[in-house]
């Protein structure tokens, strides 16, 4: 009994600590980061936006969303051109700073990327699984990734066949698609399991950053770029630019690269990120009960 007694004036201690003004509490409560619940709630909202949204105002955004992540292999052909002669480890350092570029539009400008929608359109299915849901789920995956791929396929072609750049720079561009192809299916897969998972984080980072979010933006896909890990819709632009510089069949590209990546993409961002957060929220509603 005393024991329990002792328990509680410890935990009441806990709870009460240092004697502080209305206006000091206040200001305790801003500078607290917000509950894990509070995240998955503004994320799920989110979601539920997006799941009702019309297929024409999807397939917009989607097709806007995958021609500016072009950007992000245009900026890193650009670096690699003129970082020509740097020291190997620290040229491939700056040359993948203009990974994140093609993010930093697309997020921002709130474009509808598909990696995104795996971790935010699917906690609504989640939270309130119905069949519903999930066709309204599949709807937008389908929408988004087929608008994405048609940007992605665009930016491609374009920047190809109206000779911006010289042979170097085109050189440049297409040593990134040929990298990416040197990765067995096997390590497409398991690569872009990493690269959903980022992304997964970076989502659920965005509603607490505030004035941080480029920084987050920034460090997350530059961790993507330095591990070369595959993303489906980048990848997309510098794999179709060997495709549309005879360099490559798109049967190879549809098999060794889209599936096996696309499928770890899901797993990362769906099926590990989001069903692990998913359950932290319900564990902890568990536990207040």
């Amino acid at each position: 009994m005393q024991k329990n007694r002792r328990e509680d004036h410890r935990a009441s201690g806990a709870s009460e600590g240092f004697s502080l003004s209305r206006k000091e509490q206040g200001e305790v409560e801003q500078k607290r980061p917000p509950r894990v619940a509070v995240l998955h709630e503004t994320i799920r909202l989110e979601g539920e936006e997006e799941l009702g949204r019309g297929i024409a105002a999807l397939c917009w955004s989607a097709l806007a969303a995958g021609l500016s992540m072009g950007f992000s292999m245009l900026a890193r052909g650009l670096l690699h051109r003129y970082l020509v002669g740097a020291p190997a480890g620290f040229g491939f350092m700056i040359e993948s700073l203009g990974y994140p570029f093609g993010f930093l539009v697309v997020i921002l400008a709130r474009q509808q990327l598909f990696t995104e929608n795996t971790m935010t359109a699917v906690l609504p299915l989640m939270t309130h699984p119905s069949l519903g849901t999930l066709v309204s789920l599949l709807r937008l995956w389908s929408v988004v990734f087929a608008g994405n791929l048609i940007g992605t396929g665009l930016f491609a072609y374009g920047i190809l066949h109206m000779r911006l750049f010289d042979q170097a720079t085109q050189d440049a561009l297409l040593g990134i698609g040929t990298e990416m192809m040197g990765n067995s299916p096997l390590q497409m897969f398991t690569k872009g399991i990493v690269a959903g998972w980022l992304i997964a984080t970076m989502v659920w980072l965005l509603p607490a950053a505030e004035h941080a979010k480029i920084t987050v933006i920034v460090l997350t896909t530059y961790l993507i770029a330095l591990g070369g890990f595959t993303h489906i819709i980048v990848g997309s632009v510098e794999v179709l630019y060997l495709v549309f510089a005879h360099g490559l069949s798109l049967a190879a590209f549809a098999w060794h690269f889209a599936l096996p990546t696309l499928a770890g993409n899901i797993v990362g961002g769906s099926c590990i990120f989001a069903l692990i957060s998913h359950a932290q929220v319900r564990s902890d509603e568990a536990e207040e009960r």
